[in-house]
């Protein structure tokens, strides 16, 4: 009886040790748009290019912790960035279009907030603009998404130390009529820097960092993976760059979200290599923090979800049981920038390829999330999206 208790006890332990140890870590990464079959696609996308009968695993799929997230908004059972960004970011749900207020436009903190109050650094970044909503739901409050100028000035009052990715979307108002929003980040202490290059150069000392691409402040996204060329900046790019600005040896912890925001745009255009490369992006990204864990397995903690399915993406069309990813292997650009012509043929090759989308919006299938480190038990099982920043503060030892 005892030698079978203690084999119970340690098959147990991996578990018991999960739940006890205090994330000071933390790297939360958002595939917007990213359902399972996103995932799915992309796995045996990476069998297909290794020449193997089989799929191969991303960064996250390996992750020991598996969960399911709801996704409805407060208004709609299909939601929209804004309200998921908004409860992946506050832990509860708003209307379709609010980021970080309420349903009667009250504000809502952030987890971001709360843990940099709590005394840890904080990083926000996105491959598209800073003021887009996922990114913005974790220091913006603002009744309409679609009021980029006012949600981008929040940036500097947040105090995180540390911004980068896409540009400012409006950075001077709607009609170009209003001060610069990066003069104004400048004014309140954040050095910016434009490319790698520049942040290596820019990066002592500054107590507080905005890094854009190069020539970012004239742009508001990273290009598509697919798009890019020679020293275009990567998500992974963003991540190292977060590491690098934000870790102090055994000092301070910090906490990273890191949007892979063009997933959802890919799949909105029903881009199906686009949107495949783009998961292969974010999959770099993680592997990032991977190799972060990897250093501080006991006190680092990661998580990956996204905030809705985009496409009703489904590794099937019409009939049959083949799929003939060759049939997509050489379109070489995106939708963005393909001609008519060439969007027929790209949809043409999709279903060619037996991928099939259902829609052009979200839709209402529920969400992945995998996890792994300190405190990643807690995201095993079903879950509504409210409750993953809930269940990072717990992991982190902070009070929601």
């Amino acid at each position: 009886m005892k030698k079978f208790s203690l084999t119970i006890i340690l098959l147990l332990l991996p578990l018991l040790l999960s739940a006890q140890q205090k994330a000071k870590y933390v790297f939360y990464f958002i595939g917007d748009g990213m359902g399972f079959n996103h995932v799915s696609v992309t796995e045996y996308w990476l069998g297909h290019i290794e020449g193997v009968f089989d799929s191969r695993p991303l960064a996250f799929s390996q992750f020991p912790v598996l969960g399911w997230a709801v996704t409805h908004s407060a208004s709609n059972l299909i939601t929209d960035s804004a309200a998921a960004g908004t409860a992946l970011s506050t832990g509860s749900k708003t209307d379709n279009g609010m980021l970080g207020v309420a349903p009667d436009t009250t504000k809502l903190e952030s987890i971001a907030s709360k843990i940099h109050n709590a005394g840890y650094k904080v990083g926000i970044s996105s491959t598209v603009g800073i003021n887009h909503a996922t990114p913005g739901a974790f220091y913006g409050h603002n009744a309409s998404r679609s009021n980029y100028y006012d949600i981008a000035m929040e940036i500097p009052g947040s105090g995180f130390e540390f911004f980068a990715g896409g540009g400012v979307i409006e950075c001077t108002g709607e009609e170009g009529d209003k001060a610069s929003v990066y003069d104004f980040i400048e004014k309140n202490g954040y050095v910016i820097a434009e490319g790698m290059d520049e942040f290596h150069g820019m990066k002592a000392g500054a107590g507080k960092m905005m890094l854009l691409q190069e020539d970012g402040r004239m742009k508001t996204e990273l290009p598509y993976a697919i798009d890019m060329k020679d020293g275009d900046m990567t998500q992974a790019d963003l991540v190292k760059a977060s590491i690098d600005f934000l870790y102090d040896g055994d000092g301070q912890g910090f906490f990273v979200m890191s949007e892979g925001g063009r997933i959802d745009w890919a799949s909105h255009g029903n881009d199906t290599k686009t949107m495949i490369l783009e998961t292969l992006s974010l999959s770099e990204a993680v592997a990032e923090a991977v190799k972060f864990y990897n250093e501080h397995p006991d006190e680092t903690l990661i998580v990956v979800t996204a905030d809705h399915e985009t496409g009703g993406l489904t590794m099937s069309w019409k009939s049959g049981y083949d799929v003939y990813f060759d049939k997509i292997e050489n379109i070489g650009k995106s939708k963005d920038f393909a001609s008519d012509e060439e969007r027929r043929a790209m949809d043409e090759a999709s279903h060619a390829a037996h991928i099939g989308w259902t829609t052009g919006d979200h839709s209402g299938a529920n969400v992945p999330v995998f996890a792994i480190g300190a405190g990643s038990s807690l995201f095993s099982g079903r879950m509504d999206n409210t409750e993953i920043p809930k269940k990072i503060c717990e992991a982190m030892g902070i009070t929601f």
